[in-house]
């Protein structure tokens, strides 16, 4: 059981986790639902779909059956798309045996419930599970981890013990995992990044430069501070891998679905057009939904994620979004610095 891990979900982010946990010597099964990728990765030792060019290392054995994935096995890590968490969780509820570590790698919000993953667990599995679970976050896309390119996450929980368990688990020469006791801020930090992300895309799209997307990252990321404050995170944990680092690495690569989203958008494609054309799931669409309710919730103000929200879903002209950002009234750039110095 101490060397057995099942890991939930056999897309690219699965996948890598799946390849990074048989490297650390772990007995590791993959368990997707597609019988022909559970067929390459067992025959081939290869997911094309998801990590082309990447070769399996021995300890994966990929299987439809969820059942026997998560017998007897020291951790479950749940890589699923956020709108099907619920799902996974429901079926797993009696499943996992009361000492076994459930780590959340999945980066998303839920639609109409706006719940968090973790909550979104906790709404599902069993009350003796709670205690159990962890969320991993961070700057990693899974196209880079797969090849052992450097990689730095977090592991979070509210127990101090989970989160360095779950270090040691992750934990390798070339993937290194710090702890958080902060869970809403990682999950915050991971899923609301998306936005900003899909903002930066549509900038890319309009052939705008770098000075509009370090302005997009920079406002955005303070834009992920106030909500997540609102929401219940500390402050501090957005100047760590779940804020700045998620939102840099998003915002900026190839590898970013959620950028590449908005760059199609950004292109003149509608919303409808641009994810047709995607093969991977931008989870960065329904946390824009969440965020911009949840904001008008909280009273909290978000202009970024307010104009996101009006181009995807309201047909909004993308030119003329960027517009009204740039030509809202006039701002101080840290309203709480200014409102502590006297006489400024």
């Amino acid at each position: 059981m101490e060397d057995q891990i099942a890991v939930i979900g056999g897309g690219s982010w699965g996948s890598a986790l799946a390849i990074l946990l048989a490297e650390n010597g772990y007995q590791v099964t993959l368990r997707d639902i597609s019988s022909e990728q559970v067929k390459e990765i067992n025959e081939k030792g290869s997911n094309s779909n998801y990590l082309p060019g990447v070769k399996f290392p021995d300890g994966i054995e990929a299987t439809t059956d969820l059942e026997a994935a998560v017998q007897d096995v020291k951790a479950v890590v749940v890589v699923v798309p956020s709108s099907v968490m619920r799902s996974v969780a429901k079926e797993l509820k009696g499943l996992i045996a009361e000492e076994t570590i459930i780590v959340s790698a999945t980066k998303g919000i839920e639609k109409d419930s706006f719940l968090r993953m973790s909550e979104v667990l906790k709404d599902e599995l069993r009350a003796e599970l709670h205690k159990n679970i962890a969320v991993i976050s961070g700057p990693s896309h899974a196209e880079e981890v797969s090849r052992g390119i450097p990689t730095t996450v977090v592991a979070a929980s509210k127990s101090k013990e989970l989160a360095e368990e779950v270090q040691d688990i992750f934990m390798a020469d070339t993937f290194r995992v710090y702890t958080n006791p902060d869970v809403v801020g990682v999950e915050l930090g991971g899923s609301l990044k998306n936005i900003i992300a899909i903002a930066a895309g549509i900038a890319d799209g309009l052939d705008y430069g770098d000075n509009t997307k370090a302005a997009l990252i920079t406002r955005g990321l303070a834009e992920i501070k106030r909500l997540g404050v609102a929401l219940g995170a500390e402050a501090m944990t957005f100047a760590g891998l779940s804020g700045i680092g998620d939102l840099v690495v998003t915002c900026a690569s190839q590898h970013s679905r959620n950028r590449r989203l908005g760059t199609k958008i950004g292109q003149g494609k509608s919303l409808e057009e641009a994810l047709d054309e995607m093969k991977m799931v931008a989870e960065g669409v329904e946390a824009t939904k969440a965020a911009y309710s949840l904001a008008k919730a909280e009273g909290v103000e978000v202009p970024i994620i307010n104009q996101a929200y009006q181009v995807l879903f309201a047909d909004k002209n993308p030119r003329e979004a960027v517009n009204e950002l740039m030509v809202r009234s006039k701002k101080h750039e840290i309203e709480e610095v200014v409102q502590n110095k006297e006489n400024w």
